[in-house]
């Protein structure tokens, strides 16, 4: 039951939530949507919009000058593009294939009682005081791992404050808010440091052909920034959405808080020795110098390797072994069945996903096609530009017109890809470095991430909210993200302009 009382700000949420979940179904709405883009992009076909800029190309990684127009999904052209990729698009989806291997192993882990089992002694272990931060920090530092955070940590924390007797929408939202809002923190180097460290290499080498950052440029921001936005989601959690959500009185099924059983003891037992077994595994295809895993051109392991790219297929098998084991172990997996049983109703249970990424992979495409994203982010770069601004207020406009244009094009490197050449130079003829206009790229490009339905997960963290809320929508999910959003983009990006002020490095 909620608060009676609200404040002015839980009144505008509650509104947003209203106005958001009246919106038609997701589906309808990314339909109608698509729709539009097919009239907008014939529009700005016939007005003959188009950008040249140099932009660096993904595929040879070189700065070129680059030519976009607008493309209408109404020629010969576009109705062709409509008509023959509506099955890539679904099947090319991206968080598509990741979910359905990911959920694989998932399934039968929860099936098995495994996750349960874990989530009650995780809870019985961790300080109440604590279990806000604990799943906060964890989801900052998920991103090393990309995928994981969107399919493992958020379920599981929504689990974990449900069990602990919290409303689990609080819990899925901290966890979403640490995974996407501070996808630019870490305390480990990660692969989006390598990605866009190449790309801004490119765009200095307009000025400087000699003069170049590290992949550890941002590291000791990225560290601190860990630690401070893991304060930032708990006290939002606890002083703002927990308030609003009020006491959870929904029918989902709930793990009591209860030690685990003789049965169950003997479970994770077995499961401890799978998932030793796994990593065992794991460690002899990566840790040697030529090792199956790693780069066997650069020998890197972290990074452009087999095992960066495989990383979904290892999360699965890190929950599909122990899952099995602790069947067996517990007596909850009785013959191989069971264990197809368990993998396929996590997977059916994800109907309405399949459905949305059809319809959202659509959209996409279409937005692509058509050039309006690109149109988008190069005018809104030159018109940044052309203001006038320098030093700090200009980092400053610079962090809100990324934190906009995400809303629109979720991939970070695609957008750094455009903006780099523009604002690299543009900021080193100014004399500030670019190793702070990479930060400053970052703060804006995470911190609005959680709250824009063209975020590839953002469908499937509706699913899981459904769950627990079956009435859960867009507006739901943008009204709950919405503070976390606001909090992190403010207090981020006060902290990075204190800390260039003070004069401390960025990174080594």
């Amino acid at each position: 039951m909620k608060s009676e009382t609200k404040s002015t700000a839980q009144k505008a949420l509650d509104f947003i939530e209203v106005v958001g979940n009246k919106l038609p179904n997701p589906v309808i709405l990314f339909a109608i949507m698509s729709l539009g883009i097919v009239i907008l992009s014939h529009i700005f076909y016939l007005m003959g919009t188009s950008v040249t800029y140099y932009g660096i190309n993904m595929a040879t990684m070189q700065v070129e000058e680059i030519t976009v127009s607008a493309t209408s999904l109404l020629s010969t052209r576009g109705i062709q593009h409509i008509f023959t990729s509506a099955v890539s698009n679904f099947t090319t989806f991206a968080p598509l294939g990741v979910v359905v291997v990911a959920m694989v192993g998932v399934g039968v882990a929860e099936g098995s009682g495994l996750i349960s089992t874990m989530i009650r002694k995780l809870v019985l272990a961790t300080p109440k005081k604590a279990l806000t931060f604990s799943i906060a920090f964890l989801g900052i530092l998920s991103s090393v791992a990309a995928d994981a955070g969107y399919l493992v940590l958020i379920p599981m924390a929504a689990a974990i404050f449900h069990s602990s007797g919290r409303h689990p929408i609080a819990g899925l939202a901290a966890a979403f808010a640490s995974v996407a809002g501070a996808f630019g923190a870490n305390v480990i180097i990660t692969p989006i440091d390598g990605i866009l460290t190449g790309l801004t290499n490119e765009a200095i080498g307009l000025i400087d052909p000699t003069q170049q950052i590290a992949i550890t440029g941002n590291f000791y921001f990225a560290f601190v920034s860990s630690f401070l936005i893991a304060v930032v989601v708990t006290l939002v959690t606890e002083k703002i959405i927990e308030p609003r959500l009020g006491k959870y009185t929904g029918d989902a099924p709930i793990d009591k808080i209860e030690g685990v059983t003789a049965e169950e003891s003997r479970g994770l037992r077995f499961a401890s020795i799978g998932f030793i077994g796994v990593v065992a595994f794991l460690a002899f295809l990566s840790v040697p110098a030529n090792a199956p895993l790693r780069n066997q051109v650069t020998g890197e392991l972290i990074g452009s390797s087999p095992f960066m790219s495989g990383l979904i297929f290892i999360i699965m098998l890190v929950f599909l072994v122990p899952g099995i084991a602790y069947g067996y172990g517990s007596n909850t997996i009785k013959n191989t069945n069971d264990i197809v049983k368990h993998a396929t109703t996590a997977l059916g249970s994800l109907s309405n996903f399949f459905l949305l990424a059809f319809v959202i992979g659509q959209f996409l495409s279409y937005f692509n096609f058509s050039g309006l994203g690109t149109i988008l982010a190069v005018n809104g770069a030159l018109f940044l530009e052309s203001i006038g601004f320098n030093g700090l207020p200009l980092i400053l406009a610079f962090i809100i017109f990324t934190a906009f244009l995400n809303l629109f094009m979720g991939s970070a490197s695609a957008k750094w890809a455009i903006m780099a050449p523009i604002f690299v130079p543009m900021l080193m003829q100014m004399g500030i470095d670019p190793a702070l206009t990479q930060a400053a790229y970052r703060v804006g490009d995470s911190s609005t991430t959680n709250i824009t339905p063209l975020m590839s997960y953002f469908a499937l963290i509706i699913v899981f909210a459904q769950k627990y809320d079956k009435k859960a929508g867009i507006g739901t999910l943008i009204s709950t993200m919405l503070p976390y959003s606001i909090a992190i983009g403010i207090v981020w990006t006060a902290f990075l302009l204190i800390w260039t002020m003070l004069g401390i490095p960025l990174g080594f």
